[in-house]
């Protein structure tokens, strides 16, 4: 794959600092490690965090941005409202939004969802499968029946979102649970894309197919053009007005 598409990935960065299981599998972060399969694709990559100025996303990043890939965890109310507007106002504009794992619960998708976005879960380690229920979408372009995880988290329903535009692959637990695990949305002119496994004890990041989604939902989720929509004789954005 040889693309130019700009993107940032966002993670709180918390676990890896704090916890040593989560550093012994993501040492670099997992920005780190979802961004190095991404740049080896030809992706222009950049990565921000929680800790930083603005958690990362200032004005200029999110404007040069193209798709956002959003992980979080343990720190979501730390995430500035003010931030999470803007992010949100981008996904109006036209920015893609890739939703990983617990971020199911972060400020933004539930913004956008406008749903509690909450649901069943069991950290158990247990074998999961990812069952593709719609082969013929580009996000799952190169992925076989299914996708076998040895271990993750237990994510069940009920699953407190909206009805998904499309849904790409239900996932199975040892335990019997099954779950809405590929979703994708739109919201204004932007495309959003949650994807569930990403535990962060788990390398999960690191399975091949799991990477390979990522990837074509980066691809699926870019703007076709770099024009924002207006509506009536306004701008969508306040600050675009002279």
């Amino acid at each position: 794959m040889d693309s130019k598409t700009t993107v940032t990935i966002w993670n709180e960065f918390r676990h890896e600092k704090q916890d040593e299981n989560v550093r012994s599998v993501y040492p670099d972060g997992i920005h780190e490690a979802l961004a190095a399969p991404l740049r080896e694709a030809g992706f222009q990559v950049r990565t921000a965090t929680l800790d930083e100025p603005t958690h990362g996303l200032t004005d200029e990043v999110l404007a040069k941005t193209e798709v956002l890939v959003w992980w979080g965890h343990m720190a979501h109310g730390e995430v500035s409202d003010e931030v999470v507007q803007k992010v949100v106002e981008h996904v109006w504009g036209g920015m893609g939004l890739v939703v990983l794992h617990s971020a199911h619960f972060s400020k933004v998708f539930k913004r956008l969802m406008g749903t509690s976005c909450d649901l069943k879960w069991r950290e158990a380690g247990e074998k999961e499968r990812l069952y593709v229920i719609n082969p013929s979408h580009p996000i799952v372009r190169g992925i076989g029946e299914m996708i076998e995880l040895d271990h993750e988290e237990m994510y069940g329903e009920h699953f407190d979102i909206p009805t998904p535009d499309e849904l790409l692959m239900i996932s199975s637990f040892a335990g019997g649970e099954v779950f809405r695990s590929a979703c994708t949305f739109r919201r204004g002119a932007g495309k959003i894309f949650y994807f569930q496994p990403g535990h962060e004890t788990y390398p999960t990041y690191y399975h091949k197919d799991i990477q390979r989604v990522i990837q074509n939902a980066i691809e699926w989720a870019r703007p076709l053009d770099a024009v924002r929509p207006t509506y009536g004789h306004r701008p969508l954005f306040a600050k675009d007005v002279q």
